[in-house]
């Protein structure tokens, strides 16, 4: 199993400037490379402070220019929001301009809230996701494209430039449930998926649904990788535990508002659901937040799992300074437990690696 860092730009404090949030992104994107994890990857979301990269390549351009090894992937770009005609050039430039690094991490968006400004109707995302999907690839792999659905219809062009890497980028599918992993396994696609908030038990269900189509593919089947992601965070105190759970905590409130319902949200800024409730005891036993100790056993039953990538969310809400001794402390204390790290940098190309 090996590593990579979640870069959400989370924005609870609106008074904090943007520009300095970006900054921090950065110092962190560098910081992980230097500790050998093996990727960063990055949201796309809209209109909301919960995760500020409404241009998600933008952003692994500019992680690229600060970085020398480490894959920058996307996670996710939410195909129905784009054109698939704009989004394979950007992408394809994108490749260019990291020099081979980019990894697509796509999916069909989850929050209510940007669907209804875009004027999406959520029912449509599935239909409208697979759809652009094969089209992307199309325009991705093969000159004078043309297509005819639901949702396009074009004469024969061709994306300009060309990707780097061929045939195209690695693709990630974003699935939760255990049925849309399974699914994805099928479609020949790594996956890459989170447990939010719920117990270890449904992280359980999701890495069981992968192995399980994994196994009865066989041969075609044995490069997929699966990726999981969760809040992380080592403490250097008991209050400073504490402190981050209760953090982990408000930030679910906000998330619950724009997943959960159409959302509320003023000047951008998500209001916290207070009728959410999530107490501390079941953010102790769901996230890894805690003690090097207590992360390094929660990251041991991960390994056993078979998941190949654990993605480290640690900025929900915890400061900069603090999010960056927290990674110093993970590099000292819990990936020298792990085969693969550090400077496992080709990783979506290898075999799974199983934990100690």
């Amino acid at each position: 199993m090996d590593f990579g860092f979640y870069l959400p730009c989370y924005w609870p404090d609106m008074s904090y400037p943007p520009d300095r949030l970006y900054a921090d992104m950065l110092e962190q994107a560098k910081l992980v490379e230097d500790l050998g994890f093996v990727s960063v990857t990055i949201p796309e979301h809209h209109f909301i402070n919960y995760l500020v990269h409404p241009s998600t390549l933008l952003t692994a351009v500019k992680i690229a220019s600060v970085t020398k090894r480490m894959k920058v992937m996307t996670a996710i770009l939410v195909l129905p929001f784009s054109d698939m005609r704009r989004l394979a050039g950007e992408i394809a430039q994108t490749d260019c301009l990291t020099d081979g690094r980019l990894e697509l991490g796509v999916g069909r968006g989850a929050f209510q809230y940007e669907f209804g400004r875009f004027g999406i109707p959520p029912a449509e995302s599935r239909e409208r996701f697979v759809d652009a999907l094969q089209l992307l690839i199309k325009l991705l792999t093969e000159t004078d494209v043309s297509w005819k659905s639901k949702w396009y219809d074009f004469p024969p062009l061709t994306t300009m430039p060309r990707v780097v890497q061929k045939p195209h980028p690695p693709i990630w599918i974003a699935a939760l449930a255990p049925e849309a992993i399974y699914s994805s396994v099928k479609f020949g696609h790594h996956v890459m998926t989170t447990p939010l908030r719920d117990p270890f038990n449904a992280a359980k269900a999701q890495a069981e649904a992968f192995f399980r189509a994994q196994r009865e593919e066989g041969e075609k089947a044995k490069h997929l990788l699966f990726s999981t992601l969760r809040m992380t965070y080592i403490g250097t105190s008991e209050s400073d535990i504490r402190e981050k759970r209760r953090m982990a905590m408000d930030n679910h409130r906000r998330f619950s508002n724009v997943f959960e319902t159409p959302g509320e949200v003023i000047g951008g800024a998500i209001k916290p659901l207070d009728r959410v409730t999530i107490s501390e005891e079941e953010v102790e036993k769901a996230l890894i937040i805690g003690s090097a100790d207590y992360v390094l056993e929660k990251m041991m039953a991960y390994g056993d799992l078979g998941v190949h990538n654990m993605q480290l969310n640690g900025t929900f809400g915890a400061s900069h300074r603090d999010a960056m001794r927290s990674l110093e402390l993970f590099a000292e204390k819990v990936m020298p437990h792990f085969t693969g790290t550090p400077g496992s940098v080709s990783w979506s190309n290898q075999a799974p690696v199983a934990a100690k």
